[in-house]
């Protein structure tokens, strides 16, 4: 029987090389990954700690672990330190791409779910931007027909509760959110903040990924990772923990177009 949903596994800020990086972590996240068989796993950056060659290597070695068909990954600030996106797009490839996968929650075969994923990092800083030359881009490839429509960054483009003072936004938050909302994004993926959460913001979803695998963690807020269920009327987003496997689930209604 199929499944009339398509299901999103995200996960980021695994971090490894951290002096608080958890190898057991990192693999009790990709067995319930794999267990919850996804359609596509979401990467949205921070592989690494410093973006040095022996972590991003060490990043790929479990990133092959991952055994979903579909696997995206985009660069995160610490991917980027130290020139790491060089050896990053060595081996994960463009650090700007869209994607077209096949979407079975409509219950057809030509239903589209169209990923569209952007460098938001600044090499040796800890801020974001998408800036004003990808500005048109990212216009465009929304317009691009599909049933349901992704964008996938790493920094948070709106403040997150219980972590503190805002710092790092991306800078030109403002206006990335006004393209997507004039132009159809569904779903907002990101991490950076290390703290999960779920904005409802102009008929899409913003939703943050905490750390995967690292004890780098803020507040009440433990490692972990969402699995992301869309059908064909709602969205439900449940933030699973890390260490524990425990899950906490919220619905939305999906966009109606």
């Amino acid at each position: 029987m199929t499944r009339q949903r398509f299901r999103i596994a995200q996960f980021s800020d695994i971090h490894c090389g951290d002096p608080r990086y958890d190898e057991s972590l990192a693999h009790r996240v990709i067995d319930g990954i794999n267990a919850a068989e996804p359609d596509l796993v979401a990467i949205p950056g921070d592989l690494t700690a410093f973006g040095y060659p022996d972590e991003l290597d060490l990043a790929r070695q479990l990133v092959d672990t991952v055994s979903a068909a579909d696997v995206l990954v985009i660069p995160g600030n610490h991917d980027c330190r130290n020139v790491g996106y060089v050896r990053f797009e060595e081996l994960f490839g463009p650090r700007y791409f869209s994607a077209r996968l096949p979407f079975s929650a409509d219950g057809e075969p030509d239903a589209t779910v169209r990923v569209i994923a952007v460098d938001s990092s600044k090499p040796d800083l800890d801020d974001g931007e998408v800036g004003r030359d990808r500005h048109a881009w990212l216009a465009a490839q929304l317009d691009e027909p599909a049933d349901f429509k992704i964008v996938m960054l790493h920094h948070h483009l709106v403040s997150i509760p219980r972590t503190g003072r805002e710092r790092n936004i991306v800078w030109d938050a403002g206006d990335v959110l006004e393209i997507l909302a004039e132009h159809g994004a569904d779903l907002v993926l990101a991490g950076h903040k290390h703290v999960p959460y779920v904005w409802p913001i102009a008929g899409m979803l913003v939703t943050t990924s905490g750390t995967a695998s690292t004890w780098r963690t803020r507040g009440a807020a433990p490692p972990s990772y969402n699995i992301i269920d869309i059908g064909p009327d709602d969205v439900a987003v449940s933030i699973v923990s890390s260490a524990t496997g425990e899950r906490d689930t919220l619905t939305f209604p999906r966009r109606r177009r």
